[in-house]
């Protein structure tokens, strides 16, 4: 792709408004960590969630060397951690992570998740890592911190889903 082709593909896929998470893994004697909203679950059996980074990210080798990685979905107000992990270090930020499972997370984050790598597909100019979650926690108390076009936001109106819905078999015809 020419790079105003990839630009006009990158804004394009921003218009996805999706949460915000700090990917982390602790290998070689360290914590590390990358702001990253490539996240999603895979699996409810076994517990599979994915996570996609560049070949250029430096956090690519840590997983791939410690075979573990945990991921941490922000809440709404964690814009500086974000950032702090997304290349634009803030020394005045201390105390940063707890553990979950011998894992680095987000102190205050909205749910963590430790996993296992279970499999590693290369995708273009990313490694997709699929792993296997071994430990979890959430606070269904707090917002999600959201990245749309390039910019962190919070949920303005947050409508529940339906207390019951009918259970449908669809299928969408093209």
């Amino acid at each position: 792709m020419s790079q105003l082709e990839q630009r006009t593909f990158r804004d394009a896929c921003g218009l996805f408004a999706t949460g915000v998470n700090v990917i982390t893994t602790h290998w070689d004697g360290h914590d590390h960590g990358m702001t990253a909203n490539a996240f999603m679950s895979i699996s409810l059996d076994p517990p599979l969630i994915a996570i996609s980074i560049a070949e250029k990210a430096r956090m690519l080798r840590k997983i791939q060397a410690s075979g573990r990685f945990a991921v941490s979905v922000l809440a709404s107000g964690k814009d500086k951690i974000a950032w702090h992990f997304a290349g634009k270090p803030n020394p005045s930020l201390h105390g940063l992570f707890d553990s979950l499972d011998g894992l680095p997370v987000v102190s205050g984050a909205l749910a963590t998740f430790s996993a296992e790598v279970r499999d590693e597909i290369l995708a273009g100019d990313h490694t997709i890592f699929v792993g296997h979650v071994r430990a979890l926690n959430w606070d269904s108390n707090a917002d999600p911190l959201l990245f749309f076009k390039g910019k962190f936001g919070a949920l303005e109106d947050a409508r529940k889903a339906p207390a019951s819905m009918p259970q449908i078999e669809t299928e969408l015809m093209w």
